[in-house]
């Protein structure tokens, strides 16, 4: 959570990939000048010593945070939070506070309010659509309006900003609810600390009730020290947990002399609850109940895995050595019990011995050797492999290799979308899905946000498994083995759970294929028979050696009063717990499910959505809040995995260079410069106007001596009085410290390495990998080339119909990896490597998206730009795909450093400074 002093607006725009965007007005840029000022101090003034009590009621901007609360409340696993924020402005003048929590991806935000002035104005959810018109009739009368995207690895971000009056206060409450999840034999709750002041009244309450018995209650936090451990205090009892923190102001100071606070990191709480060889537990209240099933002290049930690994080129570097390094340990790993097979691929694939082995310590050494071997290379053909793999499992079932009662299931790893073989995705989904026939597992990890998520998703769910993104961080042979651990240890299957027929209606899942060690099985339904007594729950399950029953019954009268008795139990939780399961499930069923059938699914999720006020994927919650006379809009939506986190860690690798974000930048068509900016929520585009044979610096790095150029070409006829079309004809890509210069035409590619010197013609399908480099080329369609760790680039071919009088053959050129160029990068592309911010402001008063005209504030210019979309042809080099961007004239001026005359060089391998 933050509270934040800004007299400017920032933009929040629509993601790349989505058509909700939701757009904040900017304004009280002179109060912005004036803070400016005040905090620019003059060189060398004496610090004045001030109390801890001076520092909380003088924050910066004078806006105080005095009471900060956080209170949750757990009950059998689901969690009800409750944020309470109050804020006074103490200053003479109005000040804009800025309300902003990260909650947990699982959650659903259930209720937000703000009181200004004695006045309430709270949250109503909505169905999408309805909320979208809602903003786009604020938009169109001039208000502001804002929307919920950013998005992390295990939490969202939700934010609204409030105008305060002069010695006023606000006070902001977000309720979030959420299942938690058993994961590795325990539960976690993440509170995100994060004030960035001293609050004087600052208090964490967590409260809970499990009626199984609490088996442990830990408390991380890792921005106290030592010293201050202590001031977390820790109550347990047999059923009931209390956790509390409640810091001093003198505590919160980082040390005596600091003007800082320690209030700045993840407050994680664990627990579990205790294990035995029974049917679970079960709670009814108010006529629901809630069942939890994760039994102990069983036996391990054998498994056969298939790893499919991505080796194309785009793995190259860091991604393969990550990837190998994880391979070898969950190698390790394996029991001697265990099956695998390893098929790694790429434009084709290898089958590691061809046939399926037993994990014996001989075995697993010779596939550790082979891991080692694996580079990256070539494209993704990810159809051929994975019906490679059904092929095995069902062959070494047939020949009896595997033991009779096992886990049979397929992983598979890959970083970008299908471009080889068979490269539809739909075809590829029902492929393997076909082949696989509900026998075995299907596990999809996505390497980056290359990859289309949705694709592995649905293809995962298909088959009885799960999708998981892989972020790119130094931690990502962790997260590849974490997940590998969850699905590790096999402990029963078949799992079937059985209520009385009569009694029980709108039961969740009840049926599942495995139940993993660590994890667990939880069913809600509803009690449809008013006079039950007892409600009996019996569980059938296969162990690794035999057939397993067990039961459990229930006294419907004690279950309510088990709950009565702790009074600080929302009582209704067993209801909203049912509401929850429910609506998640029905969302995975969504999206696997046929047309008909989603269109059920889909009106279902929103009356339940809507019935209990969750914002869901489906809907949006729309909050009216007091701006200066008028009501606007402020609309929040969930976040999606497919959409790209709007700010991602930066790693210093060296001195001179970062690590920076990924930058969708691309120039293609006659020709469209597209920059992504605002953290990729949206993207901003020009035209450069040049004359053919001019030749442009797209990106120099005079640190690491690196250079990318494209030459211009016109058609072949210009019509009279219009201005000259040109495209790029030709691209020069060289890098001086690695020896390579690569010249790509209409026509072929040609690669100087050293004393080598290699041509391709577009007419061949082929791969090249080298130590310092990889190419990739599709026949006649585009090409990969990734240089070292340094960067990764697409170009697209575009061919025209032979004998066109006026059109001819030419170049898109696309970024898709630039995170090790250093931070002197330059040139018409490469400036944007590092984000660029925008605000955008002053919005015509039209309805229609694409026909909105604005004012962006960037770099310090006011330029006037317009709705358009260009296109994206990385995936489709015929049709390719719409980005909406904002439009810039006069070849980007204003935008772009100079003007775009500057950036003419005088060869196709000059760096833009030599």
């Amino acid at each position: 959570m933050k509270i934040m002093l800004l007299f400017l607006f920032l933009i929040s725009i629509p993601a790349l990939i989505s058509s909700d965007y939701i757009i904040m007005e900017s304004y009280r840029q002179k109060r912005h000048a004036n803070s400016l000022s005040n905090d620019q101090k003059p060189a060398g003034r004496t610090l004045k010593k001030r109390s801890i009590e001076e520092l909380a009621k003088n924050p910066e901007g004078e806006l105080e945070i005095y009471s900060m609360k956080i209170e949750s409340k757990v009950t059998s696993r689901f969690a009800h939070n409750m944020v309470i924020n109050r804020v006074v402005n103490r200053a003479n003048e109005s000040r804009e506070a800025f309300f902003e929590m990260e909650l947990p991806k699982t959650a659903f935000i259930t209720n937000f309010s703000m009181t200004l002035d004695g006045v309430t104005y709270v949250g109503a959810v909505k169905e999408k659509q309805v909320a979208q018109q809602q903003y786009q009739q604020a938009v169109s009368r001039g208000q502001s309006a804002g929307l919920v995207k950013a998005s992390g690895r295990k939490m969202e971000k939700f934010k609204v900003s409030v105008n305060i009056g002069p010695t006023k206060k606000v006070t902001f409450e977000l309720t979030y609810e959420e299942l938690l999840k058993r994961n590795l034999g325990k539960y976690e709750m993440h509170i995100r600390v994060k004030p960035k002041q001293f609050v004087k009244h600052f208090q964490i309450d967590v409260l809970i009730f499990e009626p199984q018995g609490i088996a442990f209650l830990n408390v991380d936090a890792k921005f106290l020290t030592n010293n201050l451990t202590s001031i977390v205090k820790k109550t347990l009892t047999a059923t009931k947990g209390h956790v509390s923190f409640k810091p001093t102001l003198e505590q919160q100071r980082k040390c005596p002399d600091c003007h800082e606070t320690i209030l700045d990191g993840d407050f994680i709480i664990a627990y579990d609850v205790n294990r035995d060889l029974s049917a679970g537990s079960v709670q009814v209240v108010n006529g629901y109940f809630v069942h939890h099933f994760a039994p102990g002290n069983l036996p391990r049930i054998p498994k056969n895995v298939i790893f499919v690994i991505d080796q194309s080129g785009s793995m190259t570097g860091t991604k393969m050595r990550q990837t190998n390094e994880a391979l070898l340990k969950i190698l390790d790993d394996m029991g001697t019990e265990d099956h695998f097979a390893i098929i790694t691929f790429h434009s084709s694939f290898e089958i590691w011995k061809n046939t399926i082995h037993q994990a014996t310590p001989n075995t697993v050494t010779k596939a550790k050797m082979f891991v080692e071997t694996i580079s990256a290379r070539g494209g993704t053909n990810i159809n051929d492999p994975m019906l490679k793999a059904v092929n095995l499992l069902n062959k070494a079932h047939q020949d009896k290799l595997l033991p009779e009662r096992s886990v049979s299931m397929i992983i598979l790893l890959t970083d970008g979308d299908p471009n080889e073989g068979v490269s539809n995705p739909t075809t590829i989904q029902q492929n393997v899905k076909s082949a696989i026939n509900g026998r075995y597992n299907v596990y999809c990890l996505g390497f980056g946000f290359d990859v289309k998520y949705s694709f592995l998703e649905k293809m995962a769910l298909d088959n009885n498994g799960v999708a998981r993104r892989i972020y790119e961080d130094s931690d990502a042979p962790l997260q590849l083995q974490g997940f590998y651990d969850e699905v590790a240890n096999p402990l029963l299957l078949n799992i079937e759970l059985q209520y009385p027929e009569n009694a029980i209606s709108d039961l969740t899942q009840a049926n599942f294929r495995q139940y993993y060690d660590g994890s667990e099985i939880v069913v809600a339904g509803k009690i449809s028979d008013n006079h039950l007594d007892f409600l009996t729950a019996e569980v059938i399950a296969h162990t690794a050696s035999e057939n397993l029953t067990l039961k459990a019954e229930v006294q419907v009268s004690e279950g309510e009063n088990v709950t009565q008795q702790q009074q600080y139990i929302f009582g209704d939780f067993t209801e909203r717990l049912w509401a929850y399961l429910t609506i998640q499930q029905l969302l995975e069923k969504r999206v696997s499910a046929e047309t008909n059938e989603k269109g059920n699914l889909t009106d279902r999720i929103l009356e339940l959505s809507l019935k209990y006020s969750f914002v869901t994927p489906l809907t949006s919650m729309v909050v009216t809040k007091p701006e200066e006379n008028k009501n606007d809009s402020f609309v929040a939506d969930k976040s999606t995995e497919d959409e790209k986190p709007s700010a991602q860690k930066t790693h210093h690798s060296a001195p001179g260079y970062k690590s920076r974000v990924h930058a969708f930048t691309s120039v293609d068509s006659d020709p469209h410069f597209i920059i992504s900016i605002n953290d990729h929520t949206d993207a901003i585009c020009f035209n450069v106007d040049g004359k053919p044979g001019a030749i442009l610096n797209l990106v120099t790095d005079p640190y690491k001596d690196f250079v990318v150029n494209g030459q211009l070409i016109g058609v072949k006829e210009v019509e009279n009085n219009k201005k000259m079309k040109t495209y790029f004809g030709k691209l020069g890509i060289a890098s001086n410290k690695m020896d390579i210069k690569v010249e790509i035409s209409t026509e072929m590619i040609a690669i100087v390495h050293g004393q080598d010197e290699i041509t391709f013609p577009w007419s061949q399908t082929v791969s090249l990998t080298k130590e310092s480099f990889s190419i990739s080329i599709m026949k006649e369609k585009n090409l990969t080339l990734t240089m070292g760790d340094d960067a990764t680039f697409v170009i697209v071919l575009h061919h025209v119909r032979k004998n066109h009088t006026v059109h001819r053959d030419f170049l898109g050129f696309y970024t898709l990896d630039s995170h090790s160029l250093s931070n002197m990068t330059h040139g018409l592309l490469g400036q944007f490597y590092n984000e660029v911010n925008a605000v955008v402001r002053n919005f015509s008063p039209r309805l229609h998206q694409d026909k909105l005209r604005a004012t962006m504030i960037v770099k310090g210019h006011k330029l006037r730009v317009a709705r358009v979309y260009e296109k994206d042809y990385r995936l489709d080099s015929n049709r390719g795909t719409n980005i909406p961007c904002w439009f810039i004239r006069s070849s980007g001026k204003g935008f772009i450093d100079g003007i775009a005359t500057d950036y003419v060089v005088s060869s196709l391998f000059d760096s833009l400074h030599s």
